[in-house]
């Protein structure tokens, strides 16, 4: 089978197409035949080394070559004993590429059936492929912050795909949503339901505190803020971060930070993101679609930034 590979760490020219062996799904596990698969900005992370070594990688039983890509959608192909699963359902899933296993970037992918949900109906393969990673995120961001109907929520980079979705969950929670983006974007975050728009730069945190006397409940930094958000948020209010910032912190507030991979199984979240997919509640946004052979490309273009939707890689 094809799949986007890198056997060294570097740039994006590491990346390659490999022809490597075709998995087969195990107990409890579903092998996927996939139709496309996201390019986020752990790919870059992985690809380039940012996050772990290959020695660190190692001891974790990954060794290369290395196949990226945390989300996908396509077809049931096989099916292991007491997966639930049957051969043609078209499904969407996540899984953590830094496994023996290999990432979504493969024309084959395995994964526990627990990893699984069903592709919304009158939804395309490919914008589905768009939803688990990111749309995971967020719940997880919100289970954390454990915000209740009429509370404030803030979110950065709200014009993403992590700050869409949290806009959309939200407000889909009852929650009143404050969205901090470009000014370019206000009008795609207001349709996404944002009760108030504040454009990025300067003075915008301030602007969100002020649109929030004593500052808002809870805060999903999807721009990457960091500390320089928490004057937002009031005193004992919690900040969600999703590249692993965890203080120090002020005035009481909690931070959490948001790592998705505890999610990697929660069929339940994922089942409910595709449901409110259905119901119109969830908006899905290919940006563009690259062969596996342009990767480096697509990667490329993602560390340019200003990409509004999800680039795709499809087989």
């Amino acid at each position: 089978m094809r799949a986007v590979t890198f056997s060294r760490l570097g740039g994006p020219e590491v990346l390659e197409v490999s022809d490597l062996p075709e998995p087969k799904p195990g107990p409890g596990e579903v092998r996927i035949r996939v139709a496309a698969a996201t390019v986020n900005p752990t790919d870059i992370s992985f690809r380039s080394g940012r996050q772990l070594s290959t020695a660190q990688l190692a001891e974790m039983g990954v060794r290369p070559p290395y196949v990226p890509g945390m989300e996908f959608a396509g077809v049931v192909d096989a099916v292991g004993e007491g997966a639930r699963w049957r051969q043609g359902e078209r499904v969407m899933a996540i899984v953590n590429p830094r496994r023996p296993g290999g990432g979504a970037q493969a024309e084959l992918v395995v994964v526990p059936s627990a990893s699984v949900a069903r592709v919304p109906e009158g939804t395309s393969l490919e914008a589905a492929a768009t939803l688990p990673m990111n749309g995971l995120t967020v719940r997880l961001a919100l289970d954390r912050l454990g915000l209740k109907p009429g509370q404030t929520l803030a979110v950065t980079g709200a014009a993403g795909a992590v700050g869409g979705y949290a806009v959309e969950l939200g407000v889909s929670e009852g929650l009143r949503v404050i969205a901090v983006a470009r000014a370019q974007d206000e009008e795609l975050v207001k349709r996404f339901g944002a009760k108030t728009f504040i454009p990025a730069g300067d003075g915008a945190i301030r602007a969100v505190y002020d649109a929030a006397p004593g500052g808002v409940d809870g805060l999903i930094d999807a721009a990457v803020l960091d500390g320089a958000a928490l004057p937002a948020i009031r005193d004992g209010g919690k900040l969600a971060t999703v590249r692993g910032f965890a203080g120090p912190s002020e005035r009481g507030i909690t931070i959490e930070p948001v790592r998705v991979l505890s999610y990697v199984e929660n069929h339940d979240a994922l089942d409910r993101l595709g449901r409110l997919v259905a119901e119109g509640r969830l908006t899905l946004r290919v940006a563009e679609t690259f062969p596996p052979e342009r990767a480096a490309d697509a990667q490329r273009k993602l560390a340019a930034g200003g990409t509004r939707g999800r680039l795709l890689i499809a087989f």
